[in-house]
């Protein structure tokens, strides 16, 4: 018996310390979800603004410019998949990768070639374990993105975008990402960025009637200077959001993790405590046995 309660003393020492880490990094996430959040509101109004230029100058104009016209046979399309450098997120990264799974499927049966383009060491692992194509990946900074890293990921999707699809360049660019919801809900999404969706719609704007511009110089340059700012908002609001996904994942599967030390670390003290007591109640028997043996003898 004193073998195995020194066992169970043992991993109940180990389960502790587990405990100690998961609940170190559950209160790490929850401080980086704030942050995240705040970001990710100070983001939007930029964001909102530029796209509202660029419907305005689409709206407003019969122009034949890439940024809102789609080719005739598009044949390649650009896939940006965005998950972490670091696992023990819950299923936030399979999710991502099976979202990203899904667009890719969906462009193969619509005759388009898919390009991946990776940001976070998860799925660069996953694509490379299963050997497929990476057209280039960027890590590093999953939790804590910077505009300086959006801008370096959207000039090398600006440059597949404008170059031409025989020379290795992509018609159509899309991003998968994980959407903030709330801290308890994060919702991976495929969306199209370039180029723009345009619909015909009698109805006004939800933000209110969309500005007139007098275009200066004109429509084409005042197109091909947002594109790439257009897109660099867009890349780096998806980051923003994946990061604080991230920390909100991490936060829910370590919180879950510590939860299920504490029901681990009682379970191991009750049966610790079945083996003392069993440890005691034999060695009372054997110096019991021993008295009536002597009162015999």
């Amino acid at each position: 018996m004193g073998a195995q309660l020194r066992v169970y003393r043992r991993r109940i020492r180990s389960v502790q310390s587990t405990k100690k880490i998961t609940r170190a990094m559950e209160l790490i996430a929850a401080s980086r979800i704030v942050k995240a959040q705040q970001r990710v509101k100070a983001s939007q109004p930029y964001a909102s603004q530029i796209t509202r230029v660029i419907s305005a100058l689409a709206s407003q104009s019969t122009i034949d410019h890439p940024l809102v016209s789609e080719k005739p046979e598009p044949s390649r399309a650009a896939v940006l998949v965005v998950t972490s450098d670091r696992g023990l997120a819950g299923g936030y990264n399979a999710n991502a990768i099976k979202q990203a799974a899904s667009l890719e499927e969906t462009l193969r049966r619509e005759g388009k070639q898919p390009v991946s383009y990776l940001v976070g060491r998860k799925a660069v692992s996953f694509y490379k374990f299963r050997q497929r194509e990476i057209e280039d990946s960027w890590t590093g900074f999953s939790e804590q993105p910077g505009y300086d890293d959006a801008k370096e990921v959207a000039d090398a999707l600006i440059a597949a975008f404008v170059r031409a699809t025989e020379e290795g360049g992509v018609d159509e660019i899309h991003v998968v990402y994980t959407e903030y919801v709330s801290a308890l809900t994060q919702r991976p999404v495929a969306s199209r960025v370039l180029p723009l969706v345009v619909e015909d719609s009698d109805e006004p704007p939800a933000d209110g009637p969309l500005p007139l511009y007098e275009f200066e110089p004109s429509p084409e340059a005042l197109l091909d200077a947002l594109l790439p700012r257009y897109v660099e908002t867009r890349v780096y609001a998806a980051m923003l959001a994946a990061a604080a996904s991230e920390s909100a994942s991490r936060r829910r599967a370590m919180k879950a993790a510590t939860d299920n030390a504490d029901e681990l670390i009682k379970s191991l003290t009750r049966a610790a405590n079945s083996a003392r007591q069993a440890e005691i109640t034999q060695e009372i028997s054997e110096i019991v046995g021993g008295a009536s043996a002597l009162a015999d003898a």
